[in-house]
């Protein structure tokens, strides 16, 4: 993953995991979509195995694990948040030396979704996905 990587939007409603993969690759999410997850899972998304297998498909040895307590994160660290009322079906990020990577900052804007660096999380952490 380059710290000099811009941020990747996703551009399926529930393709938060397959930016995510795709940033810490430093490729395009259609390149992530089409190369590292076979099947599409767009409107029921993806989960921390699916992107665990893209990751070890492209060589990297993530594992992932429930959080429990107060943790410190590592860059190219994927993190998903709870479900909540503002992401009700919860949502990936990933932590960068400029924050945290949203591939759907401005979300619920479906009609033009972009994506940024967040200074902290937008809810509570419940699953991390790092390098072994």
């Amino acid at each position: 993953m380059s710290s000099k990587s811009g941020s990747v939007t996703q551009e399926d409603l529930m393709g938060c995991g397959v930016a995510c993969v795709a940033f810490v690759l430093g490729v395009s999410y259609k390149e992530a979509q089409e190369r590292y997850f076979k099947e599409s899972r767009q409107y029921a998304g993806y989960h921390c195995y699916d992107l665990t297998r893209a990751l070890a498909a492209a060589g990297l040895d993530y594992s992932y694990r429930r959080i429990g307590g107060r943790t410190r994160f590592k860059g190219g660290t994927i993190i998903f948040i709870s479900r909540s009322e503002q992401y009700p079906a919860g949502h990936y990020l990933v932590k960068t030396e400029q924050g945290w990577m949203d591939s759907w900052i401005n979300y619920p804007n479906i009609k033009e979704p972009r994506s940024g660096f967040r200074k902290g999380l937008p809810g509570r952490p419940k699953w991390v996905i790092s390098q072994k």
